[in-house]
């Protein structure tokens, strides 16, 4: 599908979404239409996979007419073929890792809706109970636990809510008939409303999602160090691991831009604490092509180490990741205990002050980094410089030399806030003794709403960190001792200077240009004299 076509889809169904929701909240009218659309998703690569596994058995049936199958092929074949059914889904499963039986099918959803059966909303909510806790290996509980299909908000009576319901995947069916033979594209598309919701979610936005542009930058970085230093081949990264992933968008680049590069990824790891955009992550993934043996989404506080995997006491099982990344909450306001004090991710720099959690989300990734490994993390300036607790922390960082690049980005590229952030890239076996300062501040294209970086300014911060190369005003490799005079601050002006020198003047050149600027004053001023004499006028003196 062309750029054209994908930003067209997403047109559609944007523009659906915003004539359907009428009085509900855009967040709450997302979950049904992210929904929606996965259910797409999974039925068309499902059917799809059918076709290919049934071969010439496949039931041959009247095109799609307005964005429906009238007949569904599975469910023919199905009734057709009882006792062949077990062996099929358990080729299915290890085909595609997951099934859906003909009456849960987007198509046969899509028909209800197009009849306006009257029961369209039961069975709806009975094919999303069996997707969660049936269609995969791996159950996937509480996947659609935020769809609240008996919510007042869709009609006060049941025939009020299943008419809505109706409405809504009639059009969707219609928007999407256009586009139904690029399974693909259902991915471009889930990406784009995902970030089209944020935009007008505002600040609840940055609960889950990482500007494409700044994900693009932590996907590079990682992506850069994936690749082996002597050949420049790439090699396989066995996991990748964002502890605040949002709607794994971030995860999902990596994946993207690593797979692009010629590496693989072995696994990807996401921690969520919010349940909605934890669904989201496990949709998006999923939506994205990726198996779910291929990711594994968790739920829970991770300042807190709420989940079990992270917290083996065993060195040797402990779990450590080739590349992190993270887009964490900015500033947030936590209440560290005593305990968290002994906490093995913190005990030996300290806990981060109860107002700003910033470097307890960077310790704790840090904690799980490999030796090898690379992290970048996304996060406010004031960890650059500020006192206390976290300049402890800071100064142990660097004379332990972890922290590699510091990456200054303009203000206003986030939905959530329009402060100025940096990006902290660390590693536990860095091998330049200096640290790399990027001042991007300046870089950046004004919009109405957020600012925008720009292809070439993306690409001119990957390339200064990947071949760590200086540039007036731009950037710096600054060594360990000046930062330490310093006191270990890291604020990017005080390492490179964006302000430009006064032009110097020439006094010499200046005065003779004065002079020759008056005697053209006076020899104008004379034959203008002489006009006027000949008219008899008073002379100008």
């Amino acid at each position: 599908m062309t750029e054209q076509n994908q930003k067209q889809l997403g047109n559609t169904l944007w523009s659906i979404a915003d004539q359907l929701r009428g009085a509900m909240d855009a967040d709450d009218f997302r979950d049904y239409m992210l929904s929606f659309l996965f259910l797409r998703y999974l039925s068309d690569n499902y059917e799809t996979a059918a076709k290919k596994e049934l071969g010439k058995d496949y039931p041959d049936v009247d095109a799609e007419v307005g964005g429906y199958a009238r007949k569904v092929p599975l469910a023919q074949w199905y009734a057709k073929n009882v006792d062949d059914i077990p062996a099929f889904e358990k080729q299915m499963r290890r085909k595609v890792h997951y099934v859906i039986q003909p009456a849960h099918l987007w198509n046969s959803i899509a028909n209800l809706a197009r009849t306006q059966d009257g029961e369209l909303l039961n069975k709806l909510q009975a094919g999303f109970k069996y997707i969660e806790n049936e269609s995969f290996e791996s159950t996937f509980a509480g996947l659609f636990s935020e769809i609240d299909l008996g919510s007042t908000k869709l009609g006060k009576k049941y025939e009020d809510r299943n008419a809505k319901l109706c409405a809504i995947i009639q059009k969707i069916a219609e928007g999407l008939a256009d586009f139904s033979t690029d399974i693909d594209a259902l991915g471009d598309a889930y990406e784009y409303l995902i970030g089209q919701f944020a935009a007008g979610s505002g600040k609840k936005a940055g609960e889950f999602y990482t500007p494409q542009q700044i994900s693009d930058i932590l996907s590079a970085i990682v992506t850069l160090d994936s690749q082996e230093p002597k050949t420049g081949t790439k090699k396989r990264l066995e996991s990748v691991m964002d502890f605040a992933c949002g709607s794994g968008s971030l995860l999902l680049n990596v994946r993207k831009k690593v797979n692009k590069a010629g590496g693989t990824i072995g696994k990807i790891y996401g921690q969520e604490k919010n349940i909605t955009t934890y669904n989201l992550a496990r949709m998006n993934m999923l939506l994205h092509g990726v198996k779910d043996t291929e990711f594994d989404i968790f739920h829970g506080d991770t300042l807190l180490n709420e989940w079990d995997m992270m917290r083996e006491q065993n060195p040797a099982k402990k779990p450590s990741f080739d590349a992190i990344v993270a887009n964490p909450p900015f500033s947030y306001r936590w209440e560290p205990t005593d305990a968290l004090a002994d906490d093995v991710r913190f005990k030996s720099h300290g806990l981060a002050p109860k107002s700003a959690a910033d470097f307890a989300f960077l310790l704790h990734g840090f904690h799980f980094l490999k030796d090898e490994g690379v992290m970048a993390i996304i996060l406010p300036h004031g960890v650059l410089f500020r006192g206390g607790a976290e300049e402890r922390i800071r100064t142990k960082l660097l004379k332990d030399g972890h922290i590699d690049t510091v990456i200054g980005l303009p203000a206003n590229l986030f939905y959530s806030t329009g402060i100025p952030v940096c990006i902290l890239v660390l590693k536990k076996c860095k091998k330049p003794d200096d640290v790399l300062f990027i001042n991007a501040a300046e870089n950046f294209e004004k919009g109405k709403r957020q600012n925008q970086l720009k292809p070439e300014h993306i690409q001119k911060i990957i390339d200064t960190y990947q071949f760590r190369t200086e540039a007036a005003r731009y950037s710096r490799r600054v060594e360990m001792a000046e930062i330490e005079k310093n006191d270990f601050n890291l604020n990017i002006s005080r390492y490179i200077s964006t302000a430009t020198a006064d032009e110097e003047i020439d006094l010499a050149a200046n005065h003779a240009k004065l002079m020759d600027i008056e005697e053209e004053i006076k020899a104008a001023t004379a034959k203008h004299n002489e006009f006027l004499k000949e008219l008899g006028l008073p002379l100008l003196p």
